[in-house]
């Protein structure tokens, strides 16, 4: 067995920088096509597009702020259409921590659009998907959870933390959900990795806090991508319910 996804339909959301870019263009890589999706960072997308159509996979960027119902039905319209009404892989990716802060001054606003961008997109991206693919009896969802689901995460991000908890347990049941179908849930579990997140998030003194306790050193957005893709192959078709942790050693059971 092996990671050739020649042909596969795929939709990576979140995916115009960081884990989803890269995931995006392994999927090219492989011979898949590749929907991505993004909200704000249009730039992003477009050279994610560009650098896959010239190395010759069909690339679709769809607009879409994945926490709107509406916008997420759009999208899925978009996508399918585009793909002829197949979806074979699902990456939800798309969720981001927005501020650091301790619970006893997280406003009430925040910690709900924490929650709303990193589990309630997971759940309506799934929910939509849900009975495609069990009419098809087949597909693959991957979620992108994240190492603070099981350690309570790092400074003031006690939200994300609890929103990618509920990732990795929603993953486990929607697997239960989808089994009949043949479809495979599972998700990766990313410890630190050096992309746009802890340029913007992460204040320097605590990234190297962090890097320093992590036996690899920090992570590339590439080592999750190489975790997503096994997950999307025939090589994974046994496996469901399951967070890989990649963490470089950071966390170890």
């Amino acid at each position: 067995m092996n990671q050739d996804l020649k042909g596969k339909k795929v939709l990576v959301t979140g995916a115009s920088s960081g884990i989803g870019y890269a995931a995006a263009l392994a999927f090219a890589g492989a011979g898949a096509d590749v929907a991505v999706s993004y909200n704000e960072n249009a730039a992003g997308a477009e050279d994610l597009c560009g650098k896959m159509r010239a190395a010759g996979a069909k690339c679709l960027a769809v607009k879409a702020d994945v926490i709107q119902e509406a916008e997420v039905e759009t999208m899925f319209a978009k996508v399918l259409g585009g793909f002829g009404g197949r979806l074979d892989v699902l990456v939800n990716n798309a969720g981001t921590i927005v501020q650091r802060v301790p619970i006893a001054e997280c406003p009430t606003e925040l910690w709900d659009r924490v929650i709303d961008l990193n589990l309630r997109s997971v759940f309506l991206c799934c929910r939509r998907v849900a009975k495609l693919m069990a009419e098809q009896k087949s597909g693959r969802v991957i979620n992108v959870t994240s190492i603070s689901a099981r350690n309570g995460g790092g400074t003031g991000a006690t939200p994300y933390a609890s929103a990618k908890g509920g990732v990795s347990t929603f993953t486990r049941g929607f697997a239960k959900e989808m089994a009949p179908f043949g479809v495979t849930v599972n998700a990766i579990a990313p410890g630190v990795i050096d992309t746009p997140f802890h340029q913007k998030h992460t204040p320097k003194p605590i990234w190297e806090k962090q890097i320093s306790a992590i036996p690899l050193g920090p992570g590339k957005p590439n080592d999750c991508a190489g975790a997503i893709l096994f997950l999307a192959s025939d090589a994974a078709h046994y496996i469901t319910g399951e967070v890989i942790e990649v963490n470089g050693g950071l966390l170890m059971d």
